[in-house]
């Protein structure tokens, strides 16, 4: 791990215990009275076992008061497994048609996948319309099961500068991250940043790889109880 990405961590962490908590519902959902901060954590962090840091570090305590108290850790797996069911039913079609993908990760993380092909244009970080009752869907599990953080990560294919791609997957992901705080996603919760072109999934040597690489992919992990 280099110190450039322990650096970042460090900021974004910072970030996290400087949230205010709020008033919730029993799964997370934040309460007309509430008294929650209005800002997202967006920025570039790097490294791809970022969500699993920021769970494991001092200071989630305010993340814990922001979604109303975390899970208790034997309910962890079938909170999360709930989820993913509800994922994989409600997202049935974009998931047969190769839109979305829903996959469980170690630590009781889940994974939904997004690709630039159903999101996006090429070279674009504006949210096809084709795509909002997608973002509808996934917005209203999330909201259901709101004691989780989400990570946003914005990712692109080879063509282009490093700069332009960092940049994109950047914005790409933060048109998401917005999108879902215009659904009433809490922003304790979330925080999005980019990798550009440097995690690709497929090859770019085919349009269809470019294709797959072109993606946004929310990684949620459950807010366990201390």
């Amino acid at each position: 791990m280099n110190k450039r990405f322990i650096a970042g961590m460090s900021l974004a962490l910072a970030a996290v215990v400087g949230l205010t908590s709020c008033a919730t519902d029993e799964y997370g959902n934040r309460l007309p009275m509430s008294d929650a901060g209005t800002g997202a954590l967006i920025g570039s962090l790097g490294g791809a076992a970022v969500g699993a840091l920021v769970t494991k570090k001092h200071g989630k305590g305010a993340l814990i008061g922001a979604v109303g108290g975390g899970i208790a850790g034997g309910l962890v797996g079938n909170y999360m497994d709930s989820q993913k069911k509800d994922f994989e039913k409600v997202l049935q079609p974009e998931i047969s048609a190769g839109a979305v993908r829903v996959q469980r990760l170690p630590e009781d993380q889940l994974l939904v996948g997004m690709t630039g092909a159903t999101a996006f244009e090429v070279d674009s970080d504006v949210i096809k319309p084709g795509f909002y009752s997608t973002l509808d869907k996934i917005a209203g599990i999330l909201n259901r099961y709101g004691k989780t953080q989400l990570i946003i990560v914005g990712h692109t294919d080879n063509t282009g500068s490093d700069q332009h791609n960092q940049q994109l997957s950047e914005r790409r992901a933060g048109a998401v991250n917005q999108y879902l705080l215009n659904k009433g996603v809490i922003p304790e919760r979330l925080s999005a940043y980019g990798r550009g072109k440097s995690e690709p999934i497929a090859s770019n040597a085919t349009p269809e790889g470019k294709q797959q690489n072109r993606r946004v992919d929310i990684t949620i992990i459950p807010v366990v109880a201390n």
